[in-house]
């Protein structure tokens, strides 16, 4: 039989350059001291900003507020040393979405951890009385009752009548009988002496400081009274989630008001319902069904936010007709009946069989 024979290869070893294998493990050095940098100055942003026994602020987080704008509003009241790192932390930690609106009393002694925690738990400030952006007239009165006021004490508080000498009270319409959307919120501060008529004239002063000269000429050149843009802002604010969004939706809505649509809103319609005593219809006929009337609703359906009265004073340069407030918190806006009922059933499944 023939022989085989079976050799054995001898494999090549690469070699590369001395200068070559230098090259590499400086790159390898100065990256790994890159990431043992970054690691550094991530971890140094989450610490305390100040030392221990610093005096607390009270800090407010909108409904709807992005992590973003949280992180960047705490870094600019000096509570933290970096926004990107409490971005970061946040992101992380998969809390993103789970910061919850409140007004808190945050120290600049206080770590990323636990003023993140704080605000994950929705622990509030407890000496705080706080009316939220977004809340209905009877939304206030259960709140201040839950603060500790007796109910007959928060209805006295309510009526608009023990606050005439207030400028703020002198843009709402005569045959307006309550301060629904003229409620600035904020948090303030309730002691035993302190009643609910106190809480409510230092809102309502706020609101006036917050309707600047600069604003009202804006409303006017949007063709809106002081009281109107109020109204508007409250649906805008109703309306959007997002505060980046609130200018496009206040564009939509003040086209829709020049060219005398309906303003074609959900959340009028729902207001008219139970402000009425009626559960929460699209159907349900009121004068502030605005699928049903053009024009303004007679009153503001909540309170607003700094963010809606700006969008209604400063509407987008946009030319959309339509938008949908998606189940993910995402405005979604478009020119066309079309394009908007296809975002609706794209994006829109448990909001809208509301």
């Amino acid at each position: 039989m023939p022989g085989y024979y079976f050799g054995t290869h001898k494999r090549r070893r690469i070699r590369l350059p001395h200068g070559v294998w230098s090259l590499l493990i400086i790159v390898l050095v100065v990256v790994v001291g890159v990431l043992l940098l970054l690691s550094h100055v991530y971890v140094l942003g989450l610490q305390p900003l100040a030392s221990a026994n610093q005096q607390a602020q009270t800090f407010t987080v909108e409904k709807g507020q992005s992590v973003r704008s949280i992180a960047d509003n705490l870094q600019g009241h000096h509570l933290i040393r970096s926004s990107l790192a409490f971005q970061l932390y946040v992101r992380l930690k998969a809390l993103h979405g789970g910061l919850q609106a409140g007004t808190y009393a945050i120290s600049p002694d206080q770590d990323v951890q636990s003023i993140v925690s704080t605000m994950a738990r929705g622990k509030v400030a407890t000496r705080l009385v706080t009316i939220l952006p977004g809340r209905r007239i009877d939304q206030v009165r259960a709140d201040l009752i839950n603060a500790g006021f007796s109910p007959s004490a928060v209805d006295a508080a309510l009526q608009p009548g023990q606050y005439t000498n207030l400028p703020v009270l002198a843009i709402k319409p005569a045959n307006v009988t309550t301060l629904e959307g003229l409620l600035w919120p904020d948090s303030f501060q309730k002691t035993a002496a302190t009643s609910p008529s106190t809480i409510v004239r230092e809102s309502l002063s706020e609101m006036g400081q917050q309707l600047t000269p600069s604003l009202e000429a804006a409303f006017t050149a949007e063709n809106l009274t002081a009281y109107q843009g109020i109204v508007l802002a409250s649906i805008v604010q109703q309306e959007v989630n997002k505060p980046g969004d609130m200018a496009q939706a206040a564009q939509v809505f003040l086209s829709r008001l020049k060219s005398n649509s309906s303003l074609g809103s959900d959340v009028t319609a729902y207001y008219g319902a139970i402000e009425a005593g009626q559960p929460p219809s699209l159907q349900y006929d009121s004068p502030y069904n605005t699928l049903i009337h053009t024009g303004l609703p007679p009153t503001p359906i909540s309170t607003v936010s700094t963010s809606s009265l700006n969008a209604v004073a400063h509407p987008a340069p946009t030319h959309w007709l339509y938008f949908v407030a998606g189940d993910n918190g995402t405005t979604y806006f478009s020119t066309s009946l079309q394009e908007h009922q296809a975002q609706v059933q794209q994006y829109c499944h448990k909001l809208c069989s509301q």
